[in-house]
């Protein structure tokens, strides 16, 4: 492949999980955070993929830049998703023991 189709495929991927994941209303985005993370993995698998593929600087540039950032959005959404499963234990420990859950509790 030349460097403009795997430019091409980069921007078209980024634009693609961009939508996806914008769509996601707001009170669904933490219980959704899982579906989330599957597509941010596809994108960081196609900026891994472009990256091996690149011929030119420029395009190994933004694909890495695309690897970087796919890679922090992908991790950054399964802390998110631990933080609020650990909400919800506490919640459901907190009722079990009759107790009230404290604010920031794990």
């Amino acid at each position: 492949m030349d460097g403009a189709a795997l430019l091409t495929i980069t921007v078209l991927a980024v634009f693609v999980g961009f939508e996806v994941v914008s769509k996601v209303s707001t009170t669904l985005h933490t219980p959704l955070m899982s579906g989330a993370n599957a597509i941010h993995g596809i994108i960081l698998v196609g900026a891994i993929i472009v990256a091996g593929q690149a011929a030119d600087p420029w395009v190994l540039a933004v694909a890495l830049l695309a690897v970087v950032l796919a890679t922090a959005n992908l991790v950054g959404g399964f802390v998110v998703t631990d933080r609020m499963l650990h909400m919800f234990h506490a919640k459901k420990d907190a009722a079990r023991s009759g107790a009230e859950p404290k604010a920031g509790s794990k």
